[in-house]
């Protein structure tokens, strides 16, 4: 699928976005970490993808997925700065969904990322935390690719022992559904965002 933004008559032409086919780095089964990859093509002008390899620019990028989430949810969904901390709430600061630790950024030769560390919240599993990851990697003067992944996350929704199988089946027709529709949205709207 590709959006496709018009060219602005004071600029170069707005990015335009390829979603890349959807797929899961690792199977829902009963046990184990989890994990999913949304991933998209992004043209853009050549002067505008020069300026992306700063974790200035990164930080921009990684703000506008937190403020897609309030968007999206109708302000449902809320992020909560902390100190050292991101965490996503539903209405108020007490029903925190997921924790994150502060993020790190990694920027070298054509490529930039920002990885979050899930720390706790409502929906992650006592016994394994994972990440929150967005990358975006040079494929061409003009060209990069954006990738948001969640690696090695222990849903709470699973469940564990006899209830596992039933609840991975849960968890993959609920919360992991919901992650995928929002973060291909996300990727989505990068067409419309003004780097």
């Amino acid at each position: 699928m590709i959006s496709r933004a018009p060219e602005s008559l004071s600029g170069p032409a707005k990015p335009v976005v390829e979603l890349l086919p959807e797929r899961q780095s690792r199977p829902v089964g009963p046990v184990g970490p989890l994990g999913s990859v949304q991933e998209a093509e992004v043209r853009l002008a050549p002067e505008l993808l020069e300026q992306l390899w700063t974790v200035e620019q990164l930080e921009r990028l990684a703000r506008t997925y937190w403020e897609y989430l309030g968007r999206i949810s109708l302000g449902l969904l809320q992020v909560a700065y902390g100190r050292g901390s991101r965490s996503i709430v539903l209405v108020n600061r007490h029903l925190v969904l997921l924790r994150f630790r502060a993020p790190t950024y990694d920027t070298g030769l054509g490529f930039a990322q920002v990885t979050w560390p899930i720390e706790r919240g409502l929906l992650v599993a006592a016994r394994g935390r994972g990440h929150l990851r967005i990358r975006v990697r040079r494929l061409a003067a003009d060209r990069v690719l954006v990738r948001a992944e969640v690696e090695n996350f222990y849903p709470l929704l699973r469940g564990s022992g006899p209830f596992a199988r039933m609840g991975s089946r849960f968890y993959a027709a609920t919360q992991l559904r919901m992650h995928v529709l929002v973060t291909r949205g996300f990727l989505r709207s990068l067409a419309e965002l003004e780097l």
